[in-house]
């Protein structure tokens, strides 16, 4: 049993010695608690009880920020979350520049989210979803960059209303459908007209064009399956008429 314990002993010293480190992987070493150099991927050797190391992973991130209560610059209340996709690309400042480089990027993510948002309009936050994630990544990666952490994107990703805000804004909604039904149809109605007009003065510079159309208008009629019994009048009887009447006024 005596035997035993040396080899125990070497064996427990390489395995704390011998370290495997995967290729997303880094590992920051100490010496007698001073930084020394960043290793990695692959097999690495530290010393024991002189030397320690500190994993790192490189992998991207996705964090949740959880809903903030914020203000938008018009007084409304609301509930906004977002997620937020980061990586280190330092690991030796993601270490030594931060406690806890995720914590922290948490913290620093809610208030940036809150101090945005207030900023803005209500409107803007649910129309313009894009720019205000634009710009919430630009802050919070200029606020992580000394830390070595890279912030990739951050989504809003829940905007929760009061009920009688949603209500509101239905109400909207139904109120902009009306109006734009209103103008479509005002606009079908003036095109319609319009090209009324525009038969109306090529009949006028052609009378032939009336006279066409008229027996045009008696084909489509036969072609129906009706019982209706159609007397044609000559075109020029109609136009005799139309001028009598019209030397009367």
């Amino acid at each position: 049993m005596q035997f035993l314990i040396p080899f125990l002993l070497i064996a427990a010293v390489a395995y704390n010695a011998f370290k495997v480190l995967m290729e997303y992987e880094r590992g920051v070493i100490f010496f007698l608690g001073k930084f020394q150099d960043v290793r990695g991927p692959g097999l690495i050797f530290v010393i024991p009880l002189l030397q320690r190391m500190v994993r790192v992973n490189l992998q991207t991130v996705t964090m949740e920020v959880p809903p903030q209560d914020v203000i938008t610059r018009d007084n409304v209340s609301v509930k906004v979350s977002a997620v937020i996709f980061l990586r280190v690309v330092d690991p030796q400042r993601a270490i030594l520049a931060v406690q806890d480089y995720l914590y922290s990027t948490s913290q620093i993510a809610q208030t940036t989210l809150r101090s945005v948002l207030g900023q803005s309009q209500l409107d803007d936050l649910l129309s313009k979803r894009e720019e205000i994630n634009i710009e919430l990544q630009r802050i919070i990666d200029q606020q992580t960059e000394p830390w070595g952490v890279k912030v990739a994107a951050v989504e809003v990703k829940n905007v929760d209303l009061p009920q009688e805000m949603q209500r509101a804004i239905a109400k909207q909604a139904e109120a902009e459908r009306e109006r734009r039904a209103k103008v479509i149809h005002a606009e079908g109605e003036f095109q319609a007209a319009q090209k009324l007009s525009d038969a109306a003065a090529v009949i006028g510079q052609h009378p032939a064009a009336l006279q066409l159309r008229y027996l045009q208008t008696l084909v489509e009629i036969a072609a129906e399956k009706n019982s209706t019994t159609i007397f044609p009048v000559p075109i020029d009887v109609l136009s005799a008429l139309m001028k009598s009447f019209e030397k009367k006024d």
